[in-house]
């Protein structure tokens, strides 16, 4: 195996589904498709955690941060344009809201990502969506004494929405190995390029 084939420095702990110079469209289609379903499935709990732990994982900050900034837009566009939530001053804030908190998760899980040992360890991602969920929500947290909402903060409630996240991010994790497996000459030929 040549070198120039290897992941280099920080980028080991990522995950390579496709070759990098495709890694942004690839997560954007990924994460804005994997969003329209979890927008008409769960509507206001979609698992963003789990978005940002895909693009931290897949992707530079500032791309990452992009990408969930697409998924966001798409799960607002069909919120208020297919399932019709109401156009008032307290649900558009609740969507500025959950805009940030996906925004802060995936910085965190860009963070964390930096700060685990190198390598595929099998743990990375999951610690890593610990830390991005309990960013994402206590983002909502601090939002709910201006805009109401705490009941939406139960344990049963919270924790419904961790393990949503958690099979939500083994899913998409699945997802980003089969297509690395279905064209691994293709994405060696490309990274070698």
């Amino acid at each position: 195996m040549a070198l120039g084939i290897l992941p280099s420095g920080d980028d080991r702990s990522r995950l390579h589904p496709v070759a990098p110079r495709l890694a942004p469209m690839f997560c954007f289609a990924l994460l804005t498709a994997s969003c329209a379903l979890a927008s008409f499935a769960f509507a206001c709990a979609t698992p963003f955690a789990a978005f940002a732990v895909i693009a931290a994982a897949m992707l530079p900050q500032r791309p990452a941060l992009l990408v969930v900034t697409g998924a966001w837009l798409v799960n607002q566009i069909i919120g208020f344009g297919v399932l019709h939530y109401p156009v008032d001053a307290s649900t558009i804030a609740w969507g500025f809201v959950i805009g940030a908190a996906a925004l802060l998760a995936t910085a965190a899980a860009s963070a964390v990502l930096g700060l685990l040992p190198q390598g595929r360890t099998p743990l990375a991602l999951p610690i890593t969506l610990i830390a991005a969920y309990g960013i994402y929500e206590i983002a909502l947290l601090a939002a709910t004494p201006f805009l109401g909402g705490e009941g939406a903060f139960t344990a049963a409630i919270v924790t419904r929405i961790a393990l949503t996240c958690a099979v939500w991010l083994a899913g998409l994790v699945a997802i980003c190995e089969i297509v690395r497996l279905v064209d691994p000459a293709g994405r060696k030929r490309a990274m070698s390029a």
